[in-house]
């Protein structure tokens, strides 16, 4: 499946999600990352977010589709991030 993450924190907390999402999926701007994720993957993605955040207070966005193709993007400004395979 294809996954985009967008999140917003309070800022300390904001170093935890960066590294967890970096794990698994592309940064492509700020708080927001997408990626190809099987579905272990997306398990394991959710789980470790939800150690990082408070949901009383932070909120966490996970858009999922089949893949990037379904998806029509329009980028205004420069892009921030690339979506070069993660090794």
């Amino acid at each position: 499946m294809f996954v985009i993450v967008v999140y917003d924190t309070l800022a300390e907390r904001n170093p935890g999600i960066l590294r967890t999402c970096r794990q698994y999926l592309h940064w492509v701007q700020r708080s927001v990352f997408q990626g190809e994720l099987s579905a272990a993957q997306h398990r394991k993605l959710l789980s470790a977010i939800k150690q990082h955040i408070d949901p009383t207070y932070d909120s966490v966005l996970i858009y999922r589709t089949q893949g990037p193709h379904h998806i029509q993007t329009d980028l205004i400004g420069q892009p921030l991030g690339n979506t070069d395979p993660i090794l």
